[in-house]
């Protein structure tokens, strides 16, 4: 988690912004969350000023993404997610089961993007990937689910396989 406003403050001035409450109020939520939609950002916001509406979030959001200061990620259906952007670049491995997001180097599908350029002169954007599947705990509990003969899909949770 980022403690110092005052690199936004500079990075904001240098491209000739300033630090406003509502921008700081979001690049903070931004950072403690990680991960967040526009909605879970207004909740954050909200809790300090109550006074802040989403159409203030998104075109804040939008702002911080053209100044480099924050980045965005399609995890799945509905809206896309925001991190800041000062971090890695990194690939987002999202748990179907139970939602976890694990972000990985880019480095390890360095093969697999290597395989589109060389086939397809393709430049693949990274940042923006999502891979979906099912994280190691949810495959430990598939797992023993299937040795103790009951499923772990979300509709038959803990029902006895037939």
């Amino acid at each position: 988690m980022t403690t110092e406003s005052t690199d936004w403050k500079s990075d904001l001035r240098q491209r000739g912004y300033r630090l406003t409450p509502q921008r700081q109020l979001v690049l903070e939520a931004v950072d403690r969350l990680e991960h967040a939609t526009p909605d879970d950002i207004l909740v954050e916001v909200r809790k300090t000023a109550s006074g802040v509406n989403i159409s203030t979030v998104y075109r804040t959001l939008e702002l911080l993404e053209e100044l480099g200061l924050v980045s965005h990620a399609h995890l799945g259906h509905g809206a896309p997610t925001y991190h800041l952007a000062d971090r890695h670049h990194h690939l987002h491995l999202v748990c179907r089961d139970c939602s976890e997001v694990i972000e990985a180097d880019v480095e390890v599908a360095a093969g697999f993007t290597g395989k589109l350029r060389e086939t397809f002169g393709f430049e693949t954007d990274m940042k923006h990937f999502a891979i979906f599947g099912r994280c190691a705990a949810c495959v430990r509990k598939a797992a023993d689910a299937a040795d103790t003969g009951t499923t772990t899909d979300a509709g038959d949770a803990g029902t006895t396989g037939a």
